[in-house]
């Protein structure tokens, strides 16, 4: 398969080159008085378009397919099931989209027979040309390794070299801290030696720089697949790198010992995992930021006298400040600022030290105030967090965001704890509409998780109403 700016060249060009035939193909006035014989296609009136409206059809046209495959266009290896089923999905997007724009203005239109012509032979030769794409080729994927352990750099470029990947050198920390091999039964003579001011690990790889240069290094080589090589999968740096890759379109692997902090991309028996970066479609990715930042924007303004309401009563309550902040987990394991109405007393934590309040067992917390009690038990103390959703730190459905203190505790005790953080915290999600609180980590993480595999914008419409419901029945069992 080849791989880089190549194959994103190969790909867009080959998109606007068939589909600027098949329009062509489509408008040919013995192929539309042909297929106009059919009786139900022959209802459609034949009219082929020449001269300046042909050429606004065929640009619009090649536009819009072009812009509905953008998914495609990265090089990543897929089963050839999958390039069929996308691209099928891709055409369906964009004919959707076309009859859409000539539904609103008639300049751009497209004549329905050439959509209806059009659409059968864009689902056949468009999943045939990426699958063509994608073909065995000499070149192998360009792929470095990057980490902080050089017993575990070894060890994955070792690995990497049975593969088909073309290992063009390592990202290595300049300045590493301690005695590299005292965990490993090693010596740093071992494994390392000192070169120009900083460090050289003994892998027959070249060291392409520091941590710091992984993004100049993945845009100046053109690397497509990035291999993970971390003593601990913590998240300033492990988790960093894998954003870097999500950013910049690059595929991830680590090896299967790592599984456990990482999203797996599919059932994979190597040594080397492919990472799921990306667990979104693109598609559902987009719909599910524009409801979010219509359920924010709409929330916002709809309950501005709910937002007052709460304001005066807390400031009755006990004249404490209304809004609290704290420091939440995002995605990667990057860190975000949320905002709450405060339902417990002033520096409530400045005694007892971050926990989890003990209201999630059910039980009675003494620090949450009268009108905190009332918050809590209908959700109303989120309201704030909103915002968070209407800025992009959150989205209303997805993993509930924890204290990066708590993170930390949890991590130990359930090792697919950092899989959460491959997609945005959420105001609800599928643990909480089932009551599942951070009091049972294990029991989360498995509704966390099972959400990650599900996830789709229909899956998070039916968690919002289901969310939804359970609000309206607590606030009617606080009334009665």
């Amino acid at each position: 398969m080849d791989t880089g700016w190549q194959y994103r060249i190969a790909s867009v060009g080959g998109v606007a080159v068939l589909v600027t035939v098949a329009v062509m193909l489509v408008n040919n006035g013995t192929v539309q008085a042909t297929v106009s014989m059919v009786p139900v296609i022959g209802r459609l009136p034949v009219d082929p378009p020449a001269g300046a409206e042909f050429v606004i059809e065929v640009v619009l046209t090649v536009a819009v397919v072009a812009g509905a495959f953008i998914p495609l266009y990265k090089p990543r290896p897929r089963r050839i099931l999958d390039i069929i089923a996308l691209a099928h999905k891709r055409v369906f997007v964009a004919v959707f989209a076309l009859a859409t724009i000539g539904y609103f203005d008639y300049t751009y239109k497209v004549p329905r027979l050439t959509l209806v012509l059009i659409t059968p032979m864009l689902l056949v030769i468009l999943p045939a040309w990426f699958i063509w794409l994608r073909r065995p080729e000499a070149r192998s994927e360009r792929a470095i390794v990057v980490g902080d352990d050089p017993i575990e750099i070894s060890r994955v470029a070792e690995a990497g070299r049975e593969t088909d990947l073309a290992l063009l050198g390592y990202l290595f920390p300049t300045r590493p801290q301690g005695r590299l091999g005292e965990n490993h039964g090693a010596t740093d003579a071992d494994m390392m030696s000192a070169a120009d001011g900083g460090y050289r690990i003994e892998t027959g790889l070249d060291q392409l720089g520091g941590l710091s240069r992984l993004e100049d290094v993945l845009v100046n080589h053109d690397i497509d697949t990035v291999i993970l090589a971390f003593g601990e999968t913590d998240r300033a740096e492990f988790f960093g790198t894998l954003d870097a890759c999500y950013e910049h379109g690059v595929a991830a692997k680590a090896h299967r010992n790592a599984a456990d902090a990482v999203l797996l991309a599919e059932d994979d028996p190597g040594v080397l995992i492919d990472i799921d970066v990306e667990p979104w479609d693109i598609q559902d990715h987009l719909l599910k930021r524009a409801f979010d930042v219509g359920f924010a924007g709409i929330g916002l303004l709809v309950l501005s006298p709910v937002i007052a309401a709460i304001a005066i009563a807390i400031k009755l309550d006990d004249g404490g400040s209304i809004l609290y902040q704290q420091e939440r987990t995002a995605a990667f394991g990057e860190t975000f600022d949320v905002y709450k109405f405060r339902s417990m007393v002033e520096d409530a934590e400045s005694a007892t030290g971050v926990k989890i309040s003990d209201e999630d067992e059910g039980g009675v917390d003494p620090r949450v105030t009268r009108v905190g009690r009332v918050l809590r038990q209908t959700h109303l103390d989120e309201i704030p967090q909103l915002w968070a959703v209407l800025s992009g730190k959150m989205s209303v459905v997805g993993p509930r965001p924890e204290r990066p203190e708590i993170d930390a505790d949890i991590q130990h005790g359930v090792d697919d704890w950092p899989k959460r953080w491959f997609v945005n915290p959420g105001l609800t999600g599928l643990a909480q509409i089932n009551d599942v609180t951070g009091k049972e980590p294990g029991r989360k993480i498995r509704y966390d998780l099972q959400y990650i595999k599900r996830q789709s914008f229909s899956f998070d419409m039916k968690i919002v109403i289901r969310q939804i419901w359970k609000v309206l029945v607590d606030a009617a069992a606080i009334i009665t």
